[in-house]
């Protein structure tokens, strides 16, 4: 009887290796037909100053405009057609890109106030997963200060607006002279692709290239002064329905196609054409619209050629594929829609950017992605690029599925809007607002001045104020209650004011502080 439990136990412990052994087989076969794991994804964030969505080669809006390597992006990787800022002008912008948060939420809502403490920037996350992180360029962001910030391990800046030639920049908290005749778009991506050849090549990285380019007042590189001496002018249709007797005419004028409501434009835009932010009183006179005009493109191109010197870095180092290149604008630009120039306000040349994402190792080539996104989207995506999960203090999503093609059900069906009125550009109002794919309600907070609504798929050019209309009441009373939901629930209903010991000169009365 012992003798057959021994035996019996002998075989169970036989057949219990056998299985083993199987498992262990079968187990290294599945893994051996497995792809290889996926690289980390290295990631290069290419920002501009001001360059509205429409004002690329491949858009053709602008006859004789060449953007080679805007367009070589959009051929290769994907065409965001529908991108948008939360606020439309550079601080706000860059704080929002910078956190993934609304303006009221991060709290930088103007030019001038100091950073707020407390604040998280992306790029410290990555620097905790293992990135190493480089910033080179504009930082401009609630103060003027040139310093190293949190999240980057290379530094690379300068103080406010910086210069365009002959630049002073802060090389990791040492200020350094450039070389006489140089040119700070062409600078700054010397410097990127320098330190991306000296990186640690065993750690994933993250490039930050933010040009000064193409802020006024423009002043494109030398070998591109005169390039489009001759490029025609075309003014918007709706440049002239503020237009009085005593109005210049600029280039060739288009004709509205659709209903026009001259009535119900706001006092202050009519207003604003005679400022220092309009087309009949722009800067003081100190130059011509059509020069304005031209040289804003010829000073793109050096930004277009920083983009193609990236990808061709990248291509050479045999980087290509597993590297995302992402080309945004921090805002938008005016050039003569409504009579104005600038930004700020939430007509559509203000609030929409330019946003092309190039990645072979997850977007096809030729992508269109139509669905609405916002720079408060940037920080989760990047973060998702990096394998990393959204913050709950972010208010953005990442976009990283639509890129792929994969459908995100809940996808946002309207965005946000706010701007707060600034004491050194006073002829622009505290706005907010909300936009869907069709309708857009406008809201000119603090003023005596009536509202806007607009039908954007009739009347693109915002000429057709439908406030008043009795058709579209429900349509305007809806978006209101939603742009006041929106602000109650991410914490807006109050304007985060600040002070400032910056002096600056109030350009409506030159020579106050």
């Amino acid at each position: 009887m012992e003798r057959i439990r021994n035996k019996t136990a002998w075989y169970g412990t036989l057949g219990l290796m056998v299985c083993l052994v199987l498992v262990a087989v079968a187990v290294f076969s599945f893994q051996a037909k497995q792809k290889p794991r996926q690289q980390p994804l290295n990631v290069i964030f290419i920002l501009s100053d001001d360059h509205r969505y429409d004002f690329m080669g491949f858009m053709n809006k602008v006859p004789g405009l060449q953007t080679p390597h805007m367009d070589r992006m959009a051929r290769e990787g994907a065409h965001l057609q529908n991108a948008f800022v939360t606020t439309s002008l550079c601080s706000p912008s860059r704080a929002s890109i910078l956190t993934g948060q609304y303006a009221h939420t991060h709290t930088i809502v103007d030019n001038n106030a100091p950073l707020p403490e407390g604040l998280t920037f992306f790029p410290q996350y990555l620097q905790k997963q293992g990135y190493q992180t480089g910033f080179f360029g504009k930082w401009h962001m609630g103060n003027v200060d040139d310093m190293p910030q949190p999240g980057f391990d290379q530094w690379v800046s300068f103080k406010g607006q910086g210069v365009y030639y002959d630049p002073v920049f802060n090389i990791n908290g040492k200020s350094v002279q450039q070389a006489k005749g140089s040119y700070t778009t062409d600078l700054l991506t010397d410097y990127t692709l320098e330190w991306l050849s000296k990186r640690d090549k065993k750690k994933p990285f993250f490039a930050y290239l933010s040009h000064k380019g193409v802020h006024a007042e423009f002043q494109p590189a030398r070998r591109h002064e005169g390039k489009y001496k001759n490029m025609p002018i075309i003014s918007p249709p709706s440049m002239y329905l503020t237009a009085t007797d005593s109005s210049k005419v600029y280039g060739q004028r288009q004709e509205p196609t659709g209903p026009v409501n001259t009535r119900d434009i706001p006092e202050w835009v009519r207003r604003q054409r005679w400022s220092w932010h309009g087309v009949d009183g722009m800067y003081d006179g100190d130059i011509k619209f059509d020069d304005f005009y031209r040289r804003y493109n010829e000073t793109l191109m050096s930004v277009d050629e920083s983009i193609g010197r990236v990808l061709d870095w990248l291509k050479k180092e045999g980087l290509d594929k597993n590297t995302v290149v992402i080309y945004m604008g921090d805002n938008g630009f005016m050039f003569g829609e409504h009579g104005l120039i600038d930004k700020r306000h939430m007509y559509e040349p203000s609030i929409r950017v330019p946003l092309l994402v190039r990645g072979p190792a997850v977007i096809k080539p030729g992508t269109k992605v139509p669905q609405m996104v916002m720079n408060i989207d940037i920080a989760p995506t990047i973060m998702e690029m990096a394998g990393l999960p959204t913050p709950e203090n972010m208010q953005g999503k990442s976009f990283l599925p639509i890129l792929k093609g994969q459908p995100i059900p809940d996808w946002r069906d309207k965005v946000y809007y706010e701007y707060y009125w600034e004491w050194a550009f006073p002829q622009t109002p505290t706005i907010f607002g909300a936009r869907t794919d069709q309708y857009k309600y406008i809201f000119n907070h603090g003023v005596w001045d009536i509202n806007e609504l607009y039908d954007i798929k009739a009347d693109p050019e915002e000429m057709n104020n439908l406030i008043r209309d009795p058709k579209y009441q429900d349509v305007a009373m809806q978006l209101k209650k939603d742009m006041w939901n929106w602000l109650e629930a991410t914490g807006g209903m109050q304007i985060p004011l600040k002070g400032t010991d910056s002096k600056r000169i109030d350009h409506l009365y030159r020579g106050t502080y």
